[in-house]
C-alpha cells in the first residue's frame, strides 16, 4: 500500500501501525480487482444492464469499454500512476464511468460531491493534493476554471456526457490499481473546521460486500435504486461495488426526489433500495407513494442517521421489504449490522449485531474498556471495513485512534447481552441532516465572518423529516442587526455549500456557558425542544 511523499503515516505512529495491519487484510475477499470484475462481466454478459439513470442504459460491454476510453484520456493527459483528480460530475452513468477509468488508469480519485460549492470544492482538492480536475465547464452556474483558479491544477478534463466517445488508444500496461492501493479519497466532515479526505482501497469494499450480500440475501437478480450521491461512503458499495461484484444492475438519480425515486422503483422493478433515512421518510409522505406497484422490494438500507421505528415499521407494512442497516461511519465502516433474519424489534429499534470481526470496544470518557459491561461508552472498532485513516492529517489522525489503535466513532454506545447494540449519545459535536454529518464549527466558523456577528453557536434542532437542522444562536456586535435570509446571502456569496447554512436563526443578548467556561450547547437544544 503506498502513500504519495509527504503524506504517508508517521513512522511509530499508531496510524502506521494501522495501516500495516489493515494491510495484511488485502486479498483475503478475493483477488479480482472491480476492474477485473467489469471485464468479466462484459465477456459473459455483454448486454446487461450495469447502470440505468433515466432513460440512459449502459451495458456491461459498454461500462467496460467507455472506462478503458476515458483511462486512456487520463493517461494521454500525463498523469503519473499514483497522480490524485478531482471528479466534481454529478450523479449518473457518467460519474461510474469515470471512477472505474480512474483504477484502469491507476490514478486516485479526490471525490467531490456534486452540492459542494466553492470553498469546499478548493479545500478539497488542496488538501488531495489534485493536479488533474474532472468536471462540467460549469458547476452551480459558474465556470469550474474560475472556481480552481490559483490551485495548481495542471489538467482540466472538461465533459459533456458523451463517454461513447472516441478516444485514441494509450498504453495502460502496469498502471492499473490493485486491491491494496489507495483508489479514492472522499470527505467526510470534520469537529474542527473543513471536511477532512478519507483514505480507501478497494479492499475494504470488498469485505463490505460481504456483510452486505449475507444480511440482506443479495443476489445477482436483484435490481439496486441507490439515491445517495456517488462520492460518500454509503453508495460506494450501494453503487460502486456490491451490484457491479453481482452482476446486478444499478438506478441511480441526477438529484434525489421522492416521487421520481418511487415511479422508478415501479418501472425498474427495484428489489433493493438504497436511502438516508430523510430520504425514505421523504418518499412515504409523498403523494406518489399511493399512486405505484412497490410490491418488487425485497429490502431497504438505510443509516446516516437514526432511524426513527414507527416510520420504518410503515414503510415496511405498505412495501413488505424489509428495513436494514449499517451502524459506522465513513471512516469506520460497519460495526453492526441488522439483517432479513432479526426480528422487528431487531431491525429498527436497535443498530443490529456486532460484527464481531470488526472487533468493537466501548471506552468511558477517562479511556477505561467497558464493553464487557456492555457500556455506555464511545464505540471504537478495528477491522477490515474501516479506512485506512485521514489524508496528509497527522493531528486528525492522532485524534481519531486510541492509543492502543483502535478507531473511535464519536458515538456512545451500549451492546446489550445478545450482542446488540444501541447508539444513545454522541460525543462530536455534529448535526445529522438528512443523513449528513454538519460540522457545527464549520457552520460557527462562516457564520462568524458576517460582520454584524459578535458571537455564534451551532446547533441540532429536532425537525420530523431531516432528523435534526441547523440552528445558529448568534449575539450582535453593538447596534447591528441581522435576519436569517441575510445571514444566507452572505454564506452564498462566500462560496459555503448549502449544507452548511443555519435554517433558523435565534438572536439572543448572550450564550449560556459551563462551568468550564464553554458554551453551554446543551441547554440550547433544550430551549429548542421546549420551543
Amino acid at each position: 500500500m503506498q502513500f504519495p511523499p509527504g503524506t504517508a503515516p508517521e513512522a511509530g505512529s499508531v496510524h502506521e501501525k494501522y495501516v500495516a495491519e489493515r494491510d495484511a487484510d488485502v486479498g483475503r475477499w478475493g483477488t479480482r480487482t472491480l476492474p477485473d470484475v467489469v471485464r468479466g462481466h462484459a465477456a459473459q454478459n455483454p448486454d446487461g444492464l450495469a447502470f440505468i439513470a433515466g432513460d440512459e442504459r449502459m451495458t456491461w460491454r459498454q461500462f467496460d469499454a467507455w472506462s478503458t476510453a476515458f483511462a486512456g484520456r487520463l493517461a494521454g493527459a500525463g498523469l503519473e500512476r499514483g497522480a490524485r483528480v478531482g471528479v466534481l460530475l454529478p450523479d449518473g452513468v457518467g460519474v461510474h464511468v469515470v471512477y472505474l477509468a480512474a483504477m484502469k488508469a491507476g490514478v486516485v480519485v479526490v471525490a467531490i460531491g456534486p452540492r459542494a460549492a466553492r470553498l469546499e470544492v478548493r479545500h478539497l482538492l488542496t488538501v488531495g493534493g489534485a493536479t488533474a480536475l474532472v468536471s462540467p465547464a460549469e458547476h452551480r452556474g459558474a465556470p469550474v476554471a474560475e472556481m480552481v483558479e490559483g490551485l495548481g491544477i495542471e489538467r482540466h478534463i472538461i465533459v459533456d456526457g458523451d463517454w461513447a466517445a472516441e478516444t485514441p488508444e494509450q498504453d495502460l500496461a502496469g498502471r492499473e490499481l490493485g486491491l491494496g492501493d489507495i483508489h479514492l479519497l472522499n470527505s467526510t466532515s470534520g469537529t474542527t473546521g473543513m471536511p477532512k479526505c478519507v483514505v480507501h482501497n478497494q479492499n475494504r469494499w470488498f469485505y463490505y460486500h460481504e456483510l452486505a450480500v449475507e444480511c440482506g440475501d443479495l443476489r445477482g437478480d436483484d435490481v439496486f435504486l441507490t439515491v445517495i450521491p456517488a462520492p460518500y461512503g454509503f453508495a460506494q458499495w450501494t453503487a460502486n461495488f456490491t451490484p457491479t461484484l453481482l452482476g446486478a444492475p444499478t438506478v441511480v438519480m441526477p438529484r434525489f426526489d421522492a416521487g421520481e425515486a418511487l415511479r422508478l422503483i415501479e418501472r425498474e422493478r427495484v428489489t433493493v433500495v438504497c436511502c438516508v433515512s430523510t430520504q425514505f421518510i421523504m418518499m412515504l409522505n409523498s403523494p406518489v407513494a399511493d399512486e405505484v406497484d412497490l410490491s418488487s422490494l425485497r429490502c431497504m438500507f438505510t443509516g446516516g442517521e437514526a432511524v426513527p421505528f414507527e416510520r420504518a415499521a410503515e414503510f415496511e407494512r405498505r412495501t413488505g421489504a424489509k428495513v436494514l442497516q449499517f451502524f459506522g461511519s465513513n471512516e469506520t465502516g460497519a460495526l453492526s449490522r441488522t439483517s432479513v433474519r432479526d426480528t422487528t424489534e431487531q431491525r429498527l429499534r436497535t443498530a443490529g449485531r456486532v460484527i464481531d470481526e470488526m472487533r468493537v470496544r466501548l471506552f468511558a470518557a477517562d479511556g477505561t474498556d467497558v464493553t464487557a459491561a456492555g457500556g455506555p461508552g464511545q464505540a471504537a472498532c478495528a477491522g477490515p471495513a474501516t479506512c485506512l485513516g485521514y489524508f496528509a492529517d497527522p493531528e486528525a489522525n492522532e485524534r481519531l485512534f486510541t492509543p492502543d489503535g483502535w478507531m473511535l466513532t464519536g458515538d456512545i454506545c451500549t451492546i446489550d447481552a445478545d450482542g446488540y447494540l444501541r447508539v444513545v449519545d454522541r460525543v462530536s459535536d455534529f448535526i445529522i441532516r438528512g443523513g449528513k454529518n454538519i460540522s457545527a464549527a464549520a457552520v460557527e466558523d462562516q457564520v462568524g465572518t458576517h460582520p454584524a456577528v459578535a458571537m455564534v453557536a451551532a446547533v441540532a434542532v429536532p425537525d420530523p423529516t431531516f432528523g435534526e437542522r441547523v440552528c445558529a444562536f448568534v449575539v450582535l456586535r453593538e447596534a447591528a442587526t441581522l435576519d436569517l435570509d441575510a445571514l444566507r446571502a452572505h454564506l452564498d456569496a462566500r462560496g459555503v455549500s448549502r449544507e452548511n447554512w443555519p435554517e433558523r436563526l435565534e438572536i439572543v443578548d448572550d450564550l449560556p456557558r459551563g462551568s468550564g467556561g464553554k458554551i453551554a450547547k446543551a441547554q440550547l437544544r433544550a430551549r429548542l425542544r421546549g420551543a
